[in-house]
């Protein structure tokens, strides 16, 4: 893959998480994806104490493509690491509005009205549930410093993969 067809489709995977970080709010095609990953980190931890077994959706949601981009650094494809971030980071800004949700509590949720919103339980639970707010804007301006980081990094990385001797840079 040439170097110019390989920054184009970095910048094309960069604008659309730009654009999901400027409309972060809406629902998108990817939260349906994250969604998955959300409700099985509750399936996968279920074993876990209360706390933590709700805690596991969002962890698990946000780990997931992160463990996929340490994989990808770890084995020399830093361009697809780099990449995966903006996906790591898209989950901190999807997680933002459900904490954010914490106290009103209007999100429509799987289950209906007979399930536990996990924020509201895990910020009353830790004492802070007046801080929503505050939760909310620490994960979604992390979220934001993920995604930014994930594109000048794969910029990077991009610019520079034909001029490294591995060649092993792949999208």
């Amino acid at each position: 893959m040439t170097r110019y067809i390989r920054l184009i489709s970095i910048v094309l995977a960069a604008s659309y998480f730009w654009y999901y970080a400027r409309t972060y709010t809406e629902w998108h095609f990817i939260d349906n994806v994250n969604l998955i990953f959300h409700e099985a980190g509750h399936t996968i931890f279920f074993w876990l104490p209360e706390f933590w077994g709700i805690a596991a959706g969002s962890i698990f949601q946000a780990s997931l493509p992160l463990f996929f981009a340490i994989y990808f650094f770890f084995h020399g494809q830093r361009v697809s690491g780099a990449l995966t971030l903006l996906w790591v980071g898209q989950n901190l800004l999807n997680i933002s509005v459900y904490a954010g949700d914490a106290i009103v509590m209007q999100l429509p949720l799987l289950g209906g009205d007979s399930v536990i919103h996990d924020w509201n339980y895990l910020l009353s639970m830790m004492g802070i549930l007046r801080h929503t707010p505050l939760v909310a804007a620490t994960l979604y301006t992390f979220g934001l410093i993920v995604i930014l980081l994930g594109m000048v990094l794969s910029l990077y990385y991009a610019w520079r993969a034909d001029s490294e001797p591995n060649g092993r840079q792949i999208i």
